[in-house]
């Protein structure tokens, strides 16, 4: 199989011919149909999470077709269609685990981080981890789902009932969850960087009621802000904007660090808060909501041998439009199609 091979910090990735991954029993193998770029790839490749396995095949985004299943396999066959998200294997015996909190386990692995990932012709995965996905779906338009919407999905469910949501960072997540807040009735403010009015059109065009730069004040008290934004300065910003029992929540792996702010910000139960990436409750609720939802978003294909092209988009990148790897087995006049 071709594999795009991360070899160390801040060098590009390299196509590499290697024999097909060998399963465990635990393990299903998957022919890649289509894997998402995120911005944590970035992270990774940047050298902003530290320590991944190296060498190592990123990608968190698989969109995959089983083409067989280890011995102790059971619920899945050859021929089903699955999503393979960040979260990539628990212990399954830790208190966080038994308690329904796996994505806190403490010696979690990530897809594309301590597991080789998506960017490959093939790649295994952990059955447990694997999400059943709809019949029909594309393959191009659901990578994306599997971590922006995913990890979008969690971050408004943290906000609990909050009916005015500030939205900081308007990238792949926020425009999916702006969705699905739409979707259930909230009103959507969306913060973006100062001048980009390119950002704040489109937030409007998806339904926000007011859309801006993050240092400006929106025309209502928030409820609750979430920020995907790696901006660790929009925090006390927020404080400034929401109503008293407020949430804040910050929905990315990586921020910068968070200047100190003056403790009466804080004051009136406020509250700041992480996700931490996702449970398998949150990846069969979010399949369901976006169903119904009927979530939209834009991708753009690209050819597995095209990699670091996807990668450099994506640093250049300030809208939403998402990066789609598809292996050359697949095609993408075959298998892509533009949403």
């Amino acid at each position: 199989m071709l594999a795009m091979v991360f070899e160390g910090p801040r060098g590009p990735l390299t196509a590499i011919e290697r024999p097909r991954p060998k399963l465990a029993a635990e393990q299903v193998l998957l022919r890649v149909l289509a894997c998402g770029v995120c911005r944590t790839d970035l992270h990774i490749v940047d050298g902003e999470l530290a320590d991944p396995r190296l060498p190592l095949i990123p990608g968190h985004e698989i969109v995959g077709e089983v083409i067989e299943v280890g011995a102790d396999v059971r619920g899945l066959a050859p021929g089903d269609r699955v999503g393979v998200p960040w979260l990539g294997w628990t212990c399954g015996k830790c208190e966080e685990c038994l308690q329904g909190r796996e994505n806190l386990c403490a010696t979690a692995r990530f897809t594309g981080y301590h597991i080789d990932g998506g960017y490959a012709d093939f790649t295994v995965a952990d059955a447990r981890y694997c999400l059943p996905l709809p019949t029909g779906l594309d393959p191009v338009t659901a990578a994306p789902l599997l971590c922006a919407g995913l990890i979008g999905y969690r971050t408004l469910r943290m906000a609990g009932d909050a009916r005015r949501i500030g939205i900081y960072g308007f990238g792949a997540a926020a425009h999916l969850v702006a969705q699905v807040a739409q979707y259930e009735g909230r009103r959507v403010y969306a913060f973006t960087r100062p001048g980009d009015v390119e950002s704040q059109r489109f937030a409007s065009e998806l339904g926000a009621v007011w859309a801006g730069d993050s240092d400006q004040f929106p025309p209502d008290r928030l409820d609750a802000a979430l920020i995907f934004a790696p901006t660790g300065s929009l925090i006390p910003q927020a404080l400034q904007l929401i109503r008293p029992a407020g949430v804040i929540v910050c929905g990315g792996i990586h921020m910068s660090d968070i200047p100190s702010f003056r403790y009466r910000r804080l004051l009136g139960e406020r509250v700041i808060r992480s996700v931490a990436n996702l449970t398998r409750r949150d990846g069969v609720e979010f399949w369901q909501l976006a169903d119904r939802a009927q979530l939209r978003g834009t991708t753009v294909p690209f050819a597995l041998s095209d990699t670091n092209a996807a990668l450099a988009q994506l640093r250049r990148e300030k809208r939403n439009r998402a990066a789609v790897l598809v292996p050359a087995q697949i095609g993408i006049r075959e298998s892509c199609v533009m949403s």
